[in-house]
C-alpha cells in the first residue's frame, strides 16, 4: 500500500522542520512546500524570505525529501492585509494571524497541495485534533506556554479532517532538541514574531505607508486634555508605551501624579484617545462583550448559559464565562470577573476544557 503524501508547510523555522521530520519517520511520503507571502520591502532586515527559503531547502535535503515554493502574495494582500488596514482604518485593533491562518495557511496552501497529490497538509502549530463519530475537535496543545489553538480556532471541518499537527504532543523544548539531533542548523533560531509573513518592524513607520495618519487630542475620560496622539490607529485598549503623557519614570509630568497612564477608549467620532491613571482602573475591565464574524469548528454554535471559558488575547488565562446570546451574526459573552484590556479587533475565542469551539471578532 503507497504511503500517504502529507505536504507540510516549511518556513525555515524549528516547529515546521521537525514536523516534517516526524512526519517522514512515521512513514509518509512527506513534500515541503514554502510559501511567499509578502512581496513589499522584502530585502530589508524585518522580512527577509529569502534567507528562510535557504533555511527550509537545508533542512528538506537533511531529512531527504523534495520541497518546492510557492507564492501567494497575491491572495496574502487581497485575502489578509486588506482586512488588516481596514481594521486598523476603523480603529480597531486586528489579529492578523487569525485570519492569515484561516485564509493563507489552511486555504489557499491546503488547496495547492491538493493539487500536489496531497491527502493531508501539516503545519509547525502546537495544536492537537480528534475525530469523534466523524466530526473531527480541535484541542489545545500539550505545551500550555505554546499553544496555538487562539490562532487557529477559525478551521472548520473541511480544513481539520485534512491537517496533522506533529507537535501537538510535545514540549517546545523536546522540539529543540529533537532538531538538534538531527543536526539541523536551525535547531536554536529564534521564533518568528511580529506580523504574519511580514515580521517584526516600526509598526508606526509600516503603517503610516499604507494609511495616512490622523492626529488628534489625548483626554481623560472626566474632561482633560492631556496632549496630542500621532493617530488612533497607533494605539490599542491597554497600552501603556508611547503615550507621552508621562508616567512613574522619577520627572514624570506633573499631571500624571505618578501613576502610568493607559488607553482605556477611543472616540472616533471626535478622532479623541481616552487614557485613565494606573492599570487597576476601572474603565480598563468589561465583564461582557458582543462579537461578531463568528466562525464555530463543528459548524454549531456552543449553547446559551453553559459555563464555559474564553481568551480575548493570546497567552490570556481561560476566563470561566456564558454565552448569553448567540445567532448567525453575533454573540454576547459574560465573564465571571471582569477581564481588562477587551479590545475591538481581537478575536474572543471560546474553549470548552482542552476543546476549542471556534469564536467571533470582538466589536
Amino acid at each position: 500500500m503507497a504511503a500517504q503524501r502529507v505536504v507540510v508547510g516549511m518556513s525555515g523555522g524549528v516547529d515546521s522542520s521537525v514536523a516534517a521530520l516526524l512526519l517522514k519517520r512515521a512513514g509518509y511520503e512527506v513534500i515541503g512546500l514554502f510559501m511567499k507571502n509578502w512581496e513589499d520591502d522584502d530585502d530589508d532586515e524585518y522580512c527577509s524570505s529569502r534567507t528562510d527559503f535557504i533555511d527550509a531547502v537545508s533542512i528538506a535535503e537533511n531529512i531527504g525529501i523534495g520541497i518546492e515554493a510557492v507564492n501567494f502574495s497575491a491572495e496574502y494582500r487581497e485575502r489578509v492585509f486588506s482586512e488588516f488596514l481596514r481594521e486598523y482604518k476603523a480603529g480597531r485593533t486586528p489579529n492578523p494571524d487569525v485570519l492569515c491562518n484561516a485564509e493563507i495557511k489552511f486555504r489557499a496552501f491546503l488547496d495547492h497541495a491538493i493539487t500536489l497529490g496531497a491527502e493531508r497538509i501539516a503545519t509547525g502549530h502546537y495544536a492537537q485534533t480528534r475525530e469523534i463519530d466523524g466530526r473531527y475537535e480541535l484541542l489545545k496543545a500539550e505545551d500550555g506556554t505554546k499553544d496555538q489553538s487562539y490562532f487557529l480556532h477559525r478551521l472548520n471541518q473541511a480544513q481539520l479532517s485534512k491537517t496533522l499537527f506533529p507537535l501537538g504532543t510535545l514540549y517546545k523544548r523536546e522540539v529543540r532538541k529533537i532538531a538538534a539531533e538531527a543536526g539541523f542548523s536551525n535547531h536554536a533560531k529564534k521564533d518568528s514574531t511580529g506580523i504574519c509573513f511580514i515580521g517584526e518592524r516600526p509598526f508606526r513607520e509600516f503603517l503610516n505607508r499604507y494609511l495616512p495618519a490622523d492626529p488628534g487630542e489625548i483626554w481623560t475620560l472626566d474632561g482633560r486634555k492631556l496632549g496630542q496622539h500621532m493617530g488612533l490607529m497607533f494605539y490599542t485598549i491597554g497600552q501603556r508605551q508611547g503615550l507621552g503623557i508621562g508616567g512613574v519614570r522619577s520627572g514624570a509630568d506633573e499631571r500624571s501624579g505618578g501613576d502610568a497612564w493607559y488607553v482605556a477608549a477611543k472616540d472616533l467620532a471626535r478622532n479623541r484617545l481616552l487614557v485613565v491613571q494606573g492599570s487597576q482602573h476601572e474603565a480598563l475591565y468589561r465583564s461582557k462583550l458582543s462579537a461578531a464574524d463568528l466562525s464555530w469548528v463543528s459548524g454549531q454554535a456552543p449553547h446559551c448559559e453553559w459555563v464555559y471559558a474564553a481568551k480575548t488575547r493570546y497567552r490570556q488565562p481561560d476566563a470561566p464565562c456564558v454565552i448569553a446570546h448567540v445567532d448567525r451574526e453575533h454573540c454576547d459573552v459574560e465573564f465571571a470577573q471582569p477581564q481588562w484590556a477587551v479590545t475591538p479587533g481581537q478575536s474572543v475565542v471560546i474553549y470548552e476544557s482542552r476543546v476549542c469551539l471556534g469564536g467571533g471578532i470582538i466589536q
